[in-house]
């Protein structure tokens, strides 16, 4: 600002800048648009009445998802909380971690261990199939008894405040990939439950088993549920998912699974 008011009376303008708040509005949004989003709500906006105006201008948001690649002009007629959409999209990402095995077990509970107990292989396996995605790498596999692992997403600890949850209520999309041997048959299951603070289940996504007979064509295959118009309160995710074998060969010719996801928010 000093440096603008600088420049102004070497060239002998009329009107004097003296701070940051003489500039004009457009370029008080060009200069705002480049901080944080977390600075902007939560400091930013509490200076002063002309900052707050301007931290709420839907042009100053629609300038931010343009900066980080989130604007696309067919959205315009969409989207009507330019603020919410640039910060689900800035937060969005896999929630799951350590989803396909390359941490070994970090990050998972679990829940039920049976048989030989869980193991980490490296696709495609033996009598298996390479997954679509071609990152992927490794997998969790089951054993010839039941074989659950879990992990619990506190959301407020990933960024998602609770006021954002209850009155915007994002997406929640749930991906899983699973896939069986050639030469065993074997069930699947999956779990995704949304809970209170108090840890009480206000929705819940569980499928039937899959059950998957021998001899199959070992094809790997993605389950997917978007939860919506889910009730206020939710705070916390909980995913699930397992299985065995249904031959009960000792070893680990059971239910394979690996990138596992749940992101909030739109596409992008």
């Amino acid at each position: 600002a000093e440096g603008a008011a600088g420049i102004c009376r070497r060239r002998g303008c009329r009107s004097v800048m003296t701070s940051i708040g003489d500039l004009p509005e457009d370029v008080l949004v060009e200069l705002l648009s480049l901080l944080p989003a977390r600075d902007l709500v939560c400091t930013c906006r509490l200076v002063c009445t002309q900052w707050r105006y301007v931290v709420d201008l839907t042009t100053l948001w629609k300038r931010k998802c343009q900066r980080d690649g989130f604007y696309r002009q067919n959205l315009d007629r969409t989207i009507s909380d330019w603020k919410t959409y640039y910060i689900l999209c800035y937060l969005k990402r896999n929630l799951i971690k350590n989803p396909s095995a390359e941490e070994n077990f970090r990050h998972w509970k679990l829940d039920n261990n049976g048989g030989d107990r869980w193991k980490i292989e490296t696709l495609p396996g033996a009598h298996g199939t390479v997954i679509p995605t071609p990152s992927i790498n490794k997998y969790f596999v089951t054993s010839y008894r039941p074989c659950f692992k879990s992990q619990l997403i506190t959301l407020k600890q990933e960024g998602y405040w609770n006021q954002l949850m209850d009155e915007k209520r994002p997406e929640i999309v749930v991906k899983d990939w699973y896939a069986a041997r050639f030469d065993c048959g074997c069930r699947y299951e999956l779990t995704v439950r949304l809970l209170s603070e108090d840890y009480i289940v206000l929705e819940e996504f569980h499928p039937e088993p899959v059950v998957i007979e021998q001899w199959s064509d070992a094809a790997w295959r993605e389950i997917s549920h978007t939860f919506r118009n889910y009730p206020a309160g939710v705070r916390h995710i909980w995913f699930q998912h397992g299985g065995h074998d249904t031959q009960f060969w000792a070893g680990w010719y059971g239910i394979r699974v690996t990138n596992s996801s749940i992101t909030l928010g739109p596409l992008t």
